[in-house]
C-alpha cells in the first residue's frame, strides 16, 4: 500500500502502537537522502506544523525538542506524510547545516542518495545565485549573458564530453562531465527549471521504450 498525506485529525494516527509516539524519518527534501530517525508524540508533531521547524519528543530529555535549537541547524518543514499504518511519519525537510550531532549530513553516513546528493545542493546554489547576481561569480556572470549564451556553453561542454570519452582517460572525462553537469544546470534554471524537473521526466519515461528506439529482430 502507498503512503498517504497526513490526515487533518491527528487522532485519526496510530498512537496507542507505541505508547503515544511515532517514528518520524526524515529525509532531504532536495537529494531524498534519510538525514535522521526521531520520534514524535502529538504535541511535538502539532509543533511542527505549526512552527515549520522539525521538533521531536525527547525520550532522554523528556521534553519536546526542536532540531537546530542549540546548533541553530534547523530542519525546514517542506511535508509530511504517513504510512499506509499510520503509524510512521515520513518528514521532508531542507537541513540547515548538519543534521548529525557528530558534524554529518546524515546519521546514516552511507544512506542511498549520498552520491548524487551533491547535485541537490548544487541546485540549490545554483537557484541562489539566479535570484541574487552577487558580484564576482562564475555563475552569476552566465546568467547575466543570458539563455542562448549559457546554451551555446553546455553545447561546448557536451562536445568537449564526448571528445573526451573517445580520446582521454577516464579523469578527463570525468572532469568534462562535470562541466556539462554544472552547465546544464544553470541553462535549466535561466529558464525557469531545475534538476528535478528534469528528473521527474526520466521517472516518467522509465521502463518504457525511448523514443526513436527500435527493439533488435
Amino acid at each position: 500500500m502507498a503512503a498517504a498525506p497526513l490526515p487533518s485529525d491527528l487522532s485519526a494516527l496510530d498512537w496507542d502502537k507505541q505508547d503515544g509516539l511515532l517514528p518520524a524519518v526524515i529525509q532531504d527534501a532536495a537529494s531524498l537522502r534519510v538525514l535522521m530517525l526521531g520520534y514524535m508524540d502529538r504535541a511535538a508533531l502539532q509543533a511542527t506544523l505549526d512552527s515549520g521547524h522539525v521538533t521531536f519528543y525527547s525520550r532522554s530529555k523528556q521534553r519536546l525538542w526542536t532540531k537546530g535549537e542549540s546548533s541553530g541547524h534547523f530542519l525546514d518543514l517542506i511535508s509530511i506524510e504517513t504510512d499506509c499504518d499510520r503509524d510512521t511519519l515520513l518528514v521532508r525537510a531542507v537541513p540547515h547545516g548538519p543534521t548529525c550531532h557528530l558534524g554529518r549530513d546524515s546519521c546514516f553516513p552511507h544512506a542511498p542518495g549520498d552520491a548524487l546528493a551533491f547535485l541537490g545542493e548544487l541546485d540549490e546554489l545554483i537557484a541562489v545565485r539566479e535570484r541574487e547576481r552577487p558580484a564576482g561569480s562564475y555563475t552569476t556572470g552566465l546568467f547575466e549573458r543570458g539563455v542562448r549564451a549559457i546554451a551555446q556553453k553546455v553545447g561546448e561542454e557536451g562536445v568537449e564530453t564526448a571528445l573526451a570519452a573517445v580520446a582521454e582517460d577516464e579523469a578527463a572525462l570525468a572532469g568534462e562531465a562535470a562541466d556539462l553537469l554544472f552547465h546544464l544546470q544553470v541553462l535549466l534554471r535561466a529558464r525557469g527549471l531545475s534538476l528535478s524537473d528534469a528528473v521527474a521526466v526520466l521517472r516518467q519515461r522509465h521502463g518504457k521504450p525511448h523514443r526513436g528506439f527500435k527493439p533488435a529482430e
